[in-house]
């Protein structure tokens, strides 16, 4: 691997976006393996199957490697990696192969994941094992110096402006000229009719739908929040590209939650598993839990 993909290796996390069926680029924050044939590859619980029907529609894909929390790098940048993404229907329960590799560096980076292996959680978590691969095809990589600003927003009035206003920065997910989408983390003021974003010269950036997003996590991948507005960007003579937001999602609570909240969680996540499954005719899989529990041993013992 080359010095680049040394220091990508090293983020705990990337954003990752695929152009929803209107058209908008929307990212999520997730965990890739590099290959050694070049690809990386992602996974998403079939809880979660958007990503998966996204790229199934239309294989254009970012990537943007710009938080480094965790990461331990001495000057990180962030990296932004466009290409194609393939994703199969396969449900992927056994975790062998490249899956292993996956779900050693899982264990390892986020160790308290392996309690879903456990009993009593297990009973509420094999959702959480049953994974769709996506593979990317990297085509251009671009990196960039991370914001040295912050983000100021004060018009509390605009859509997503209370989850925004508390990070130092954001993702813009745009698209270039030709529809793909791109990624930069960047800062947010007030603007006409929306928050004003801070866009690099050599980015390129086309004016319709757009998102934000915002996530953070701790050194070991946990104490997780993410949040995402949608809305469209337009560019203005005098203001710069101004964001105007439509729409907040924010799957979960920016405070910690409660143990019935979790199972809540659990149990919701559960009965979209099995709406992906029976809308396909397909039987709920049997976890393997033995062979993931000799995965986390292994990552334990290093």
């Amino acid at each position: 691997m080359n010095d680049a993909g040394i220091a990508l290796d090293a983020y705990r996390t990337c954003e990752f976006a695929t152009l929803a069926k209107d058209g908008t680029p929307i990212a999520w924050p997730t965990s890739g393996l590099f290959r050694t044939d070049g690809k990386i590859l992602l996974t998403t619980a079939i809880a979660y199957p958007h990503k998966a029907f996204n790229v199934r529609r239309d294989p254009r894909v970012a990537l943007l490697f710009s938080d480094p929390t965790g990461s331990e790098l001495d000057s990180p940048r962030q990296v932004l990696v466009t290409g194609s993404a393939t994703c199969a229907d396969t449900v992927h329960t056994e975790p062998v192969g490249d899956l292993a590799d996956f779900w050693r560096m899982i264990f390892t980076r986020q160790p308290k994941s392996g309690a879903y292996l456990d009993w009593p959680a297990n009973r509420f978590t094999d959702f959480y094992f049953m994974r769709l691969r996506i593979e990317v095809t990297p085509d251009t990589t671009l990196d960039r110096a991370l914001p040295t600003s912050r983000t100021a927003i004060t018009d509390t009035s605009l859509v997503g402006a209370p989850v925004l206003a508390s990070y130092p920065s954001a993702v813009l997910a745009g698209r270039d000229k030709t529809g793909a989408p791109v990624l930069v983390r960047t800062t947010l003021a007030d603007g006409p009719g929306g928050y004003l974003v801070s866009v690099p010269d050599d980015l390129p950036l086309g004016e319709g739908p757009a998102s934000l997003l915002v996530h953070r996590h701790d050194d070991q991948l946990w104490n997780l929040h993410n949040a995402s507005v949608r809305g469209r960007l337009t560019s203005h003579d005098e203001a710069g590209w101004v964001f105007a937001p439509d729409r907040l999602t924010e799957p979960g609570s920016r405070f910690r939650a409660g143990p019935l909240d979790a199972i809540r969680t659990a149990r919701r996540l559960r009965a979209a598993t099995q709406r992906y499954l029976d809308r396909r005719s397909m039987t709920r899989p049997t976890i393997p839990w033995d062979a993931y529990r000799a995965l986390r041993a292994e990552t334990r013992t290093r």
